[in-house]
């Protein structure tokens, strides 16, 4: 009985950083971006000021680049995602991201088993991709 006392004295902080996770699961939304060759750079902008469209505007633009989220399970709703995407956007300028793809695509694989007998398991994920756009004139 005193070696588990011990033992959970020692997991303490780790057990309840471990029952935090359980319960709240990770809901984190992983961005990647990267900007066009040739476009020019500009100073980063405001996250909360760039717009999320569906569609291209008919407001002249630039295009900076490309952002993408992967979210980690179903549970992130999409004003994370999209907070993540506007945050990934605004470090090249942008005023607005426009989605283009939305869809689920392979993004990893775990192989497991012995070297004579290997099993290979793709993983699947959701995956949102936008072009970020600098508006040219006000």
């Amino acid at each position: 009985m005193l070696g588990m006392k011990r033992l959970i004295h020692w997991l303490g902080p780790w057990a309840a950083i471990a029952g935090v996770l359980a319960v709240t699961g990770c809901k984190t939304v992983s961005t990647s971006y990267h900007q066009y060759v040739g476009v020019q750079s500009f100073p980063p902008s405001d996250p909360a000021q760039v717009q999320i469209l569906r569609e291209m505007p008919t407001r002249t633009n630039v295009k900076l680049g490309e952002v993408e989220a992967q979210p980690s399970g179903s549970s992130v709703g999409n004003p994370q995602i999209e907070q993540a995407l506007q945050k990934a956007a605004a470090k090249m300028g942008a005023n607005a991201v426009v989605i283009v793809a939305d869809h689920t695509q392979v993004v990893g694989a775990t192989v497991t088993g012995p070297a004579w007998a290997r099993s290979f398991n793709t993983i699947s994920g959701r995956v949102i991709t936008g072009v970020a756009i600098r508006y040219t004139q006000p």
